[in-house]
């Protein structure tokens, strides 16, 4: 009878399977894989080594708290010579002496999460088994048959393994990208990402059928949807803010990273982190879902619709002034972000898979929770309404027509015949490029095309012809220069006269500052002219000059001016009306980076700021952080205040940890500027051998 067969020790060998995985930077000591793809473990005995045919070899891996074979989140599985497709196997690879090489393997449709590993040994008539270890299952954009596969090797880089990104902002006419730090292979992440779908509402309901689908990225997405925002009092990681008093906590705009944001939610318990608007939200869902394997990037739509009614038109009423009358429920923010993530839809009928958009951001409910998503970006554009998920509100988003009502003062109303369109300039960063790409094609066929049309009649929704090109009276908005923060700076209104008759009008032109979700505050320039006479086939131009002490008080964190001109003819009563969102620009951070770059070897940050306004800045902080240079953020207090038209400088040491192109971003805040950004891209020279 043959002795028993005793394991001593084990060797995950996680670093080389990490590397294999393309997860060696998340790994630290733990094995991180991903599915439908061999890893390779070394099982040492003590005394005697296996034996085929007297040794009886099998393992049992289990994920989730109640681990159930019909449910797919336990297998049990001999040693045998070749793998078997569609389910978990153990190959024998090669035996040294006592030590046995083994290659185990996932289906590509496993659950993702965090596994346990047994081996059972037997021989003849007795057996033991052995807790080898926990490991680490993610999607697998790698493999073919894996629901997230991506056949481009450069678009896998970016979606899944870049670890930092841009996130555009601004307004249509002056679109701005943002540095950001997803950092979803930094120290903690990963667990806290696994936290969070164990936290879900739908885990604590019921176990084991939220495990069993977690093979599945459509239920992912919808879950981590949910889970980025705390609305639903499901200890959510965000709590939005939109009203400019930020005192309790951080200010949406001075996040740079969404690391400092997640490891906040797991250090207080995870209480919501204060506070996000929907870049910040978009980020962060962004990052757990590349963190789990799913190819992801955050996009931002201009002009983009909040239609609440669901009949896809935006009334918006404003008196003669260009002021708001009564605040209609539906609103137009500049910009709005989700995030796309790239996966099958076998629930749905062919052609639905690619992108999907997903809207961490908690606007309206869906299926009574605050989420949004997954939709296929592709039935967007077919204007498959009825298709999951949420494809109705996010068409609104890109497709909404906007009716002006002027209320008179005798309370009439009048249609204006402007309609500034929805769904403009759809962007996000290039794939390996620090430049825009924009993607507006993948949402809609061109404006005015019958294709176009056509998808609006399958829309229930009948476009109306825009009198934009007819004869008449026209106004728009132009700006000088740039409009940078603590200067003056001239907007004009351009009036043509396309007719052969002389026009009489009244030229109401506004500016008041405003907030990215359309909100508006106080004016800060105002102009009437009550007899401006219009020559036949003429253009003239009224130019209003800004103040800095006029929008500098009252500015928000969104940097946004709203210009609105209304043209009032006196003979027809009618109205045009333009609009104008006025970007303010922040001053540039500079960034130099001295020394040579290399792993582990200590570089300096040089950076600084020169303060543009007329007025010293106080409590000035730097904050910096980039995943793989900085370890964690880094934050400078300065202690003098910064003089007008001087420089706030400091100078960071760090040590680069990993090798590659990394980004090196900062944040700058202050009393009256506020989340200025800067980044520096740096290209760390690996260790030589």
């Amino acid at each position: 009878m043959a002795e028993e067969l005793v394991l001593e020790t084990w060797d995950l060998q996680c670093e080389s399977n990490g590397r294999e995985h393309r997860t060696a930077e998340m790994g630290g000591q733990q094995l991180v894989v991903r599915r439908g793809q061999p890893f390779t473990i070394t099982l040492h005995f003590s005394g005697r080594g296996y034996e085929e045919g007297v040794d009886k070899l099998a393992f049992n891996v289990e994920t989730g708290p109640c681990p159930v074979e019909t449910s797919g989140t336990r297998s049990h599985f001999a040693l045998t010579d070749f793998p078997e497709e569609g389910t978990w196997s153990a190959v024998l690879q090669q035996q040294d002496g006592a030590a046995l090489c083994v290659s185990l393997c996932s289906p590509a449709s496993a659950c993702v999460g965090r596994y346990s590993l047994t081996l059972e040994a037997s021989t003849d008539y007795q057996g033991s088994t052995f807790h080898i270890g926990d490991f680490i299952l993610l999607f697998n954009a790698w493999h073919p048959e894996d629901t997230v596969y991506l056949r481009d090797e450069d678009e896998r880089r970016e979606y899944v393994l870049s670890q930092q990104g841009l996130i555009y902002q601004g307004a249509r006419d002056y679109i701005t990208s943002t540095p950001w730090n997803f950092g979803q292979f930094e120290d903690d992440i990963l667990a806290i990402c696994l936290n969070l779908l164990d936290t879900n509402p739908k885990f604590l309901r019921d176990q084991n059928r939220d495990c069993s689908r977690r093979n599945d990225p459509v239920y992912i997405g919808r879950v981590v949807s949910a889970m980025v925002n705390c609305n639903d009092e499901d200890r959510g990681v965000l709590l939005g803010r939109w009203d400019d008093r930020y005192e309790d906590g951080m200010s949406p705009m001075a996040w740079i990273g969404s690391v400092d944001i997640l490891k906040r939610w797991k250090n207080f318990g995870c209480q919501p982190v204060k506070y996000g608007q929907c870049w910040v939200f978009a980020a962060v869902a962004c990052t757990v879902m590349r963190c789990l394997g799913v190819p992801s990037r955050v996009v931002t739509n201009y002009n983009s619709a909040h239609d609440t009614n669901g009949n896809l038109v935006i009334d918006r009423y404003m008196n003669e002034t260009g002021v708001e009358e009564r605040r209609s429920k539906d609103m137009i923010w500049n910009f709005h972000c989700w995030v796309e993530s790239w996966m099958a839809r076998p629930d749905l009928a062919p052609g639905y898979d690619g992108w999907q958009a997903l809207d961490p951001t908690p606007q309206e409910k869906s299926e009574g929770v605050y989420c949004c998503g997954p939709a296929p970006v592709k039935a967007i554009k077919e204007g498959d309404l009825q298709l999951k998920y949420d494809i109705p509100f996010i068409f609104a988003e890109v497709n909404a027509d906007v009716v002006y009502w002027i209320v008179q003062r005798d309370g009439s109303q009048r249609k204006s015949t402007h309609s500034s369109i929805v769904g403009k300039n759809i962007s996000t960063k290039s794939v390996g490029r620090d430049s825009r790409e924009d993607i507006t094609h993948n949402y809609k066929y061109p404006e005015g095309s019958e294709k176009e049309r056509e998808v609006f009649a399958k829309a229930e929704h009948e476009k109306r012809s825009l009198s934009e090109g007819e004869e008449g009276l026209h106004v728009k908005i132009k700006l000088s220069e740039g409009a940078n923060n603590g200067s003056d700076f001239d907007v004009f209104a351009v009036i043509s006269n396309d007719t052969d008759t002389e026009r009489l009008c009244r030229l109401m032109l506004c500016a008041r500052t405003a907030s990215y979700n359309g909100t508006v505050g106080p004016e800060c320039g105002m102009k009437d002219l009550l007899n401006l006479t219009l020559g036949p086939r003429t253009v003239q131009s009224v130019p209003l000059r800004i103040l800095y002490e006029e929008y500098g008080p009252c500015l928000t964190q969104d940097n946004i001016i709203k210009v609105v001109a209304l043209l009032t003819e006196y003979e027809t009563g009618d109205v045009v009306l333009a609009i104008r969102d006025v970007y303010i620009q922040n001053p540039e951070i500079k960034i130099r980076v001295l020394g040579e770059p290399m792993q582990n070897r200590k570089l300096v940050a040089e950076i600084t700021l020169v303060n543009p306004l007329a007025v010293p800045l106080n409590n000035c902080v730097f904050v910096v952080e980039g995943a793989g240079l900085t370890e964690g953020q880094r934050i400078k207090e300065l202690e003098d205040p910064v003089e007008p038209q001087a420089e706030a400088k400091f100078r960071l040491d760090f040590v680069p940890r990993q090798s590659g192109l990394r980004k090196l971003m900062v944040d700058f805040e202050s009393d009256k500027l506020t989340g200025v950004k800067g980044y520096r891209n740096v290209i760390i020279a690996p260790l030589p051998k």
